[in-house]
């Protein structure tokens, strides 16, 4: 006979892979609409994984939920350090190195049990992505009378 202990650890387990994949999903579809790194793929395994490492250290043990949920962050810390590349003297990849850590922030809160704190961090997370570009790089730089003079004299 099958412990209904342990059909119920499976059925937490089920009902996490979804809402992780859910919310990786959307978060990937989003990076990947805009031609960006990180897309589905990543953003999906990443919450999955965040998610997972999560709900085995709380039913594992209680004890080490903290250490591992601590180890994550410094995991998905040195992925999003990987997205982040120098290129021609800009700073590219920080938007989807964030959306990585955010992923997997979302994926541990899953983990955790807080169903609804992951599904409204998804929904903002979503939200934020989409909106325009306000006030990213500062305002519009006005072009200076000076180097137009200097451009014309060469």
């Amino acid at each position: 006979m099958i412990d209904e202990a342990m059909i119920s650890l499976e059925l937490k387990f089920l009902i996490g892979f979804v809402f992780a994949f859910i919310a990786g999903f959307l978060i990937g579809y989003e990076r990947g609409s805009r031609e960006k790194p990180a897309g589905v793929r990543t953003q999906t395994l990443v919450c999955m994984g965040a998610m997972l490492f999560t709900m085995l250290s709380v039913n594992v043990s209680s004890d080490s939920s903290t250490r591992i949920a601590a180890n994550i962050v410094t995991g998905i810390g040195f992925l999003g350090a990987g997205i982040i590349m120098q290129h021609k003297g800009s700073v590219r990849g920080v938007t989807t190195a964030a959306t990585v850590w955010m992923s997997a922030a979302i994926g541990m809160a899953i983990g955790f049990g807080w169903y609804m704190l992951a599904v409204i961090a998804t929904l903002l997370a979503f939200s934020v992505l989409r909106l325009p570009h306000f006030g990213e790089h500062g305002p519009p730089e006005e072009p200076n009378k000076d180097d137009s003079k200097a451009k014309k004299k060469k």
